[in-house]
């Protein structure tokens, strides 16, 4: 997938993308604050907040408590002066502080950051689990920066201090230990970065564990500023997309190259704006790679109200797919009607036939030996003859009906006005290399994306549609080894129709060559996209093979477990929130992104999106007048199959 880093596509700054918001500086009082939390831990008491996992303190404990948070108390340590002798001078000093700090909010409430939320309790490979203090929670969600307001909920990020390094880790879910009297949780590790010794930032974030903290270790709040260097591109080509959630300024981005060089699949039920946010990937890949070569099958002719001025829109009106472009086993499923063992019947007699009516073309002469798979042209009228003359033989083996049931279909399709697209005469030119490059974009003239409507298809051949097309890509791809690698990349809407489940598997071509795309296609150049609203009926060895997969809502709960079984280990945390995701939300995960984020997607031009939008019931029927001018026009359509 190297074809694609070229000087069209760039890196992205969180920070200097579009409604980015300069960061807000922090107050003053935050290091006293870690003073007095690195002098009660190292002292071995619970420090001001309580985040110390323990017991609930005992009564004698509890005034110590009490006189470290007010600041008038300041004679109570005189019966102990062994153990208060060093208190006086932090107490005497921040008596001034709450009034400050109730003068100036915004500044008080941005010490968050460098203050422990919890502390570490167990440690395992993928995971661990931590206890967060409820009172230090509640100060967080009180936060002017929406990363420490979400810190230490479900779903948000936290931070570890490991040596030098930061350890980044989502919180999975929550649960009240009321003995101790703090939250206990369970987090992901996502990876970890340096810091920096003048500023304490972190940065160069990699994915992966390399040292675990040990329990005891503080647990502190990922900031914006963190959050930013995290999310920041490392150098790879990207493209942006969204916002990350839940800060405001920023950019969520995608690796190109790795997203599309291990496929990737875009899955959310009905209603979630799953149509618009596939364009949305697909005009930023194109803005980025106007040269590229995009092949979209579409179904519903949704997106050709959203690629009218970016790609070229081929339907059954100018399609124009030859039939001889069809494989043996796409004519059986075309030409074949029989089942059981009558279906091996008729499909030997079809391969004897075919491959005669192939041999007759003057480009089968020059070509010398053929079979009958090649993508030769040939006559309707030269198959239909042969058949005619194996019928009349009186050496064959089985009766007329065979050769009759074949000449009879064959006679159907080429009468048919609904299958003119591609069971024409006037398609047996050799037009193969034309075609492709039509389909193909090549070159691609600033257009690089190609909408393949097939709603206009009959039903009965539209799986063989969709097969051809995708099967002429990965021919195309292995052939042309030897020339300079080309990508394509191949988005399928309704996945779930051409690439079914086990369960529901019907052994049909399609899903044999998309299975075989999922899975050796990125050898050749070739990258796969699936977008479904059903995940579970899809196919788990294709779905599998996705390294990127990008979920919105799924309402059902089959769904749900199916892509959770699907997704990597450390996005545990945020599938978890799938169903309660808004729409044009999503959680990437995998390749494309350096860790799981959940991503709130931009607003598309009106004039980018599809045709998909739900009509108003109530809207359209107060709308009266010409409706049996519209009735005789719709069955003038449906009698002319128009």
């Amino acid at each position: 997938m190297t074809d694609m880093g070229n000087q069209n596509f760039r890196t992205f700054d969180p920070a200097k993308e579009a409604g980015a918001e300069p960061p807000q500086p922090r107050g003053n009082s935050l290091r006293d604050r870690i003073k007095r939390s690195e002098q009660a831990h190292s002292a071995g008491q619970p420090s001001t907040s309580g985040y110390v996992h323990q017991p609930a303190p005992a009564p004698s404990e509890q005034p110590e408590q009490v006189a470290e948070q007010a600041p008038q108390p300041v004679a109570e340590p005189a019966p102990q002066p062994a153990a208060e002798a060093p208190a006086p001078p932090p107490v005497a000093t921040p008596s001034p502080e709450p009034e400050a700090e109730a003068d100036e909010a915004p500044v008080a409430l941005s010490d968050n950051a460098g203050q422990p939320l919890g502390v570490v309790l167990e440690i395992s490979g993928a995971g661990s689990q931590i206890a967060i203090d409820l009172q230090r929670l509640n100060e967080c969600m009180t936060d002017e920066d929406p990363s420490i307001a979400m810190a230490g909920q479900v779903g948000s990020q936290i931070k570890i201090r490991v040596g030098n390094s930061w350890l980044l880790a989502s919180v999975r879910n929550q649960k009240q230990d009321r003995k101790a009297g703090s939250i206990v949780a369970n987090i992901d590790f996502l990876g970890e970065g340096v810091e920096e010794k003048l500023t304490g930032k972190l940065h160069g974030f990699r994915r992966g564990v390399t040292r675990y903290p040990v329990p005891g270790a503080m647990v502190y709040p990922a900031s914006t500023l963190d959050l930013k260097q995290v999310y920041a591109s490392d150098g790879r080509s990207a493209v942006t997309i969204g916002r990350v959630y839940p800060t405001k300024d920023i950019r969520a981005g995608i690796y190109i190259d790795a997203m599309l060089g291990k496929h990737f699949a875009l899955l959310g039920s009905t209603g979630t704006g799953k149509s618009t946010s596939a364009a949305l990937i697909l005009h930023r890949i194109c803005e980025a790679a106007p040269e590229g070569h995009i092949v979209m099958i579409d179904p519903h002719g949704e997106y050709s109200a959203a690629f009218r001025n970016t790609g070229v829109i081929l339907d059954v009106s100018n399609l124009q797919m030859p039939y001889w472009l069809l494989n043996f086993e796409e004519h059986c499923e075309v030409l074949l009607t029989s089942n059981g063992n009558e279906r091996q019947v008729d499909a030997d007699i079809l391969a004897k036939c075919l491959l005669a009516a192939r041999s007759k073309s003057r480009l089968a002469e020059t070509m010398g030996k053929i079979t009958v798979d090649s993508p030769i042209p040939y006559l309707l009228s030269d198959l239909s003859n042969e058949i005619q003359n194996q019928m009349g033989k009186l050496d064959k083996a089985t009766s007329s009906a065979p050769f009759m049931r074949i000449k009879n279909k064959l006679e159907e399709l080429k009468g048919d006005p609904r299958y003119q697209f591609m069971f024409s005469g006037m398609l047996v030119a050799d037009t193969m290399t034309s075609f492709i490059s039509k389909i193909f974009r090549m070159p691609s003239n600033g257009k690089p994306i190609s909408i393949i409507d097939v709603s206009g298809v009959p039903s009965d051949i539209t799986a063989t549609v969709v097969a051809v097309l995708s099967r002429l890509v990965f021919d195309f791809a292995i052939w042309g080894r030897e020339e300079r690698t080309t990508p394509i990349l191949l988005v399928c809407e309704e996945a779930h129709r051409y690439v079914p489940s086990e369960a529901n598997a019907d052994g049909s071509s399609v899903g044999n060559i998309l299975g075989r795309i999922a899975k050796e296609g990125r050898k050749y150049g070739i990258s796969l996209g699936l977008i479904t609203q059903r995940p579970s009926d899809l196919a788990e060895g294709v779905l599998s093979q996705c390294g990127t997969i990008i979920s919105m809502r799924l309402n059902n709960d089959r769904d749900q477990a199916f892509v959770k079984a699907a997704m990597p280990e450390g996005a545990r945390g945020f599938l978890d929130a799938i169903p309660a995701l808004r729409n044009r939300e999503c959680i990437i995960c995998g390749e494309g992104v350096a860790i799981p984020i959940r991503v709130s997607f931009d607003n598309l031009e009106e004039s980018k999106r599809p045709a998909s939008e739900d009509p108003s019931f109530v809207e359209l029927w107060n709308k009266t007048g010409g409706e049996e001018d519209i009735v005789q026009r719709t069955v003038q359509r449906w009698r002319s199959q128009g």
